[in-house]
């Protein structure tokens, strides 16, 4: 089996030496993904909920460049600036992500790239 790297020019490009995702076997790896606007190259404005909404717009293209959408995600990890945006960002969390829920762990950390509040990973399925 080769790696094969997935690259979307609807989400912002990577910001060092890596993929936006990689196929291995029937397995997506994506890269975390913060809130940047790819058509600007800034963090969305209006906080931890407008970043939010543009990691998943982020994240979705990724998977659309794949073939596949949030249906097929197996596992994610939900990385906070702030632990108490965790309500706000869980919201935004359901309303992209459909039952049956993916895997999930959320943690709080110091920094995030380019002071973003929230970043969110991925693993999917490319096939059943």
């Amino acid at each position: 089996m080769e790696k094969h790297a997935i690259q979307s020019d609807q989400a912002p490009k990577a910001l060092g030496p890596y993929s936006q995702a990689v196929r291995w076997g029937n397995l997506l790896f994506i890269s975390g993904q913060v809130g940047i606007d790819p058509a600007s190259g800034k963090l969305a404005e209006g906080g931890v909920e407008a970043q939010a909404h543009q990691v998943f717009k982020n994240l979705e293209a990724v998977l659309a460049a794949a073939g596949i959408n949030c249906r097929r995600l197996l596992k994610t990890t939900v990385f906070l600036k702030d632990m108490a945006h965790f309500k706000a960002v869980n919201e935004i969390y359901a309303e992209h992500v459909p039952p049956p829920f993916p895997a999930r762990a959320a943690v709080a950390v110091k920094e995030l790239p380019l002071g973003a509040e929230v970043e969110i990973e991925a693993i999917a399925a490319m096939m059943d």
